[in-house]
């Protein structure tokens, strides 16, 4: 438990490097640690030596977690960051903070429906891929704003996403390809950046304030491009457990 309190402080130590050689302010960037696959224990250590923000993939292996650290003080701020599958919305509506994981319009309608019936404003982020790869979810977008014709296809979606009445969009979401050198990723995470100024001129009724991009082997390069939110888990916990 004391390794975690120590990895997560020199996580901040790094983050503050790289914010710092980018001429922006430490407190602008919210670290996310990413529990998945590690129980309970863990994330409640996490959140004893300072985390403020824990992030999962599936609402399954959430749920528990979430229901573990519920009496938690202070409670902290649940991010489901996988994808989302829309017969488990309702669920995600009920149990998460943020969803930054939203990458299709039929999904955003769904979380809106449930949204709705919980009462709540849902805060999400929108997942775009921008970098083309089969393997990743979100909302297409291949090179980026000049992709004209994937771009008019976007825009057409996004207008129905915004005007949602229970979701509040915050900004967008994106995982870079692997790469073995993390300033490989640069281009994509430059490539989300110049989406979400764009977007902001665009749609202004929308909030476009998050960009969460970069997790533990490019978290920095990410940094230098603009990310407002880190999601960060092996760096914080150890390799990928399938059970604790």
């Amino acid at each position: 438990m004391e390794d975690i309190a120590a990895r997560i402080a020199q996580i901040h130590v790094r983050i503050a490097a790289a914010a710092r050689r980018a001429g922006r302010r430490p407190e602008a960037i919210t670290l996310v640690a990413v529990s998945k696959t590690h129980g309970p224990a863990l994330a409640r250590a996490a959140l004893a030596a300072g985390a403020t923000d824990l992030g999962e993939n599936r609402v399954q292996e959430a749920a528990p977690k979430i229901a573990a650290l519920a009496a938690a003080a202070p409670r902290p701020r649940w991010h489901l960051i996988g994808h989302l599958q829309r017969n488990k919305a309702r669920a995600a509506a009920e149990l998460f903070d943020m969803v930054q994981s939203v990458d299709s319009l039929r999904l955003a309608e769904t979380l809106d429906r449930y949204a709705a019936e919980l009462d709540r404003r849902m805060p999400v982020l929108l997942q775009i891929n921008v970098s083309g790869e089969a393997s990743k979810e979100g909302f297409a977008l291949a090179g980026g704003v000049a992709n004209r014709a994937a771009y008019a296809r976007l825009i057409a979606d996004l207008e129905r996403v915004v005007a949602l009445p229970q979701l509040e969009v915050r900004g967008l979401m994106t995982i870079a390809p692997l790469v073995g050198d993390a300033e490989a990723a640069r281009p994509t995470f430059r490539l989300l950046r110049e989406l979400r100024d764009d977007l902001a001129r665009r749609l202004p009724q929308a909030r476009w304030d998050e960009l969460s991009m970069g997790m533990t082997d490019d978290f920095e390069a990410a940094i230098t491009e603009g990310a407002t939110i880190v999601r960060v888990g092996r760096a914080i916990f150890g390799d990928r457990l399938d059970h604790e």
